[in-house]
């Protein structure tokens, strides 16, 4: 084979492969378009990224314990997307992620018997967990960013990262909580809060 005809033959070689990648890229991006325009459909968005199972309940008792419903289903969907016998490395349990303690506190306060087992029934961690989220609304004077907080990590570190950084109740600096993982999950559950108010509630 001549040196021309060589360069020839890597000339086109070179000019398909070209052509393949501009094709695998037109693709990419329609894909990717294509499941963001999907993504956007208020349809979608119920049924595959922000459902909202065991809706009843969570409302019935979010109108009890006077807590935003939106932030309440959010909460159930960071804490075990929605599945109710999630257990976590710590052993947190349930659709609302309650530790056995917290859960033995709960029933204390609202005079109830208390067994582990309750925690593993929907019904019963969701109106705990409504319960003790509305506490923490009320504790911090309706700050969400603090109530979360103090949800994830506890109350007690909430109170020491007030005393230590010198947050007042009007606090909403979430880059300032001293735990990654508290961080985002403040973060992670008012993104859904919004989603769920955008998609459930604006339009009712």
């Amino acid at each position: 084979m001549s040196k021309g005809n060589k360069a020839q033959r890597l000339a086109k070689i070179e000019g398909q492969r070209i052509n393949y990648s501009l094709l695998a890229g037109i693709l990419i991006l329609f894909v990717c378009f294509a499941i963001y325009f999907l993504s956007q459909i208020q349809a979608v968005q119920r049924n595959y990224i922000y459902p909202f199972p065991y809706q009843e309940i969570v409302r019935r008792y979010a109108k009890e314990y006077h807590v935003d419903e939106s932030l309440c289903v959010a909460v159930v969907k960071v804490e075990s997307k929605f599945k109710h016998d999630a257990v976590s490395h710590r052993g947190a349990l349930g659709l609302m992620q309650i530790m056995p303690d917290t859960g033995r506190w709960i029933a204390h306060q609202l005079d109830e018997d208390f067994s582990v087992d309750k925690l593993k029934d929907p019904e019963t961690n969701i109106r705990y967990g409504v319960w003790y989220l509305s506490t923490l609304e009320n504790e911090f004077e309706d700050n969400d960013v603090l109530a979360l907080a103090a949800y994830n990590a506890g109350r007690g570190y909430v109170h020491e990262w007030m005393v230590e950084g010198r947050w007042s109740m009007n606090f909403t600096h979430i880059d300032s909580i001293p735990f990654r993982e508290t961080r985002e999950y403040v973060r992670n559950v008012l993104k859904s809060q919004a989603k769920y108010k955008e998609l459930y509630y604006e339009s009712e």
